[in-house]
């Protein structure tokens, strides 16, 4: 097989399981929205949502528990065939099932479900075959629609396992909404590595104090703002009232290239005359993602930091974001 064959090959696997997914997405209706109205009550009455499939639909449904419980939707794994065995003992009633087969006639999930119900637990079928055993003994069904397999030899799950992880996926973000998780709820859970450690950050961690944080009364002359501002080795400083020392602008390389053009002796008049008045601030107490989108959505340099009295506290540079790995 040579290397345009390869690729073609490839190709036609990531379109064959493009397919299904868009086949899916189509697909979703009423029962979807029930669906998630029943796990959301599940969850609000404290009770949780069991996972359960046999081979490859064992691994989708580990990876969906651990999704389910990252987005604070108490969940767990159960091993269908060690269920008959003592691991039923996790399940309560008012727990709801949901039950992962891409045939539905899974012989160790069809003997499962009579007994899951008798224990009051809800059962929801997640299956590609709507006339199935399965889908036809539980409660409701979830359905993933796999025109056809990306297997040249229709053996190994492919569409079908890549359509109902994803179908999974919609119903935990569906969630995830439903229940108003925040970006601190989510760092709760994820203190571990870059990502909780970019979500847990608080401003007051990231932002430049001291030295660094260059402030200085409206009427100092703009020679001495530069000084100060190149001391700092910052690209601009806030403007604060001398009297109150509340905040009443910044001033950045840009308003002083701005003076320079006008004023020739810019240099000498009062660093208020240039300053940007009202400039956009940010509580010490947010979260640094926070920061990061005010950054993004006002296309600015520079924070101003203020503390629990409104007064300025730090400065937040931008070109410091990448080294802290928050973008």
């Amino acid at each position: 097989m040579d290397t345009k064959q390869i690729i073609n090959k490839g190709r036609q696997c990531l379109e064959i399981e493009t397919e299904a997914l868009r086949a899916t997405a189509d697909g979703l209706d009423q029962d979807f929205a029930r669906v998630v109205r029943e796990v959301e009550a599940c969850l609000q009455a404290g009770r949780k949502v069991v996972f359960t499939g046999v081979g490859k639909s064992a691994h989708i449904c580990q990876k969906l528990v651990g999704t389910f419980n990252s987005i604070t939707a108490r969940s767990s794994f159960l091993d269908a065939t060690q269920a008959l065995h003592g691991d039923l003992g996790a399940c309560l009633d008012g727990d709801l099932a949901i039950i992962l087969s891409n045939s539905g006639e899974t012989e160790e999930l069809i003997r499962l479900v009579p007994i899951l119900k008798r224990l009051g637990l809800k059962n929801v079928a997640m299956t590609g075959r709507p006339d199935s055993t399965l889908a036809g003994i539980c409660d409701a069904s979830l359905l993933f629609r796999v025109p056809k397999e990306a297997c040249p030899l229709k053996l190994a799950p492919t569409a079908s396992t890549t359509a109902s992880l994803a179908l999974g996926d919609a119903l935990a973000m569906v969630l995830l909404e439903m229940k108003g998780v925040t970006e601190e709820d989510f760092a709760r859970f994820h203190p571990g590595g870059s990502l909780g450690r970019t979500l847990l950050l608080r401003v007051s961690d990231i932002m430049r104090t001291g030295t660094r944080f260059p402030l200085l009364p409206g009427n100092t002359p703009t020679r001495e703002a530069i000084l100060a501002m190149t001391r700092a080795k910052a690209g601009s400083l806030a403007v604060v009232d001398p009297e109150s020392g509340k905040l009443t602008g910044i001033f950045t390389d840009g308003d002083f290239r701005r003076a320079a053009l006008e004023f020739a002796d810019c240099l000498e008049r009062r660093v208020s005359e240039f300053m940007t008045p009202s400039p956009k601030t940010i509580p010490a107490d947010s979260l640094a993602v926070e920061a990061l989108k005010l950054f993004e959505k006002h296309n600015i340099d520079d924070l101003i930091v203020i503390d629990a009295n409104g007064l300025p506290a730090g400065l937040i540079d931008n070109q410091d974001l990448p080294k802290l790995r928050i973008i």
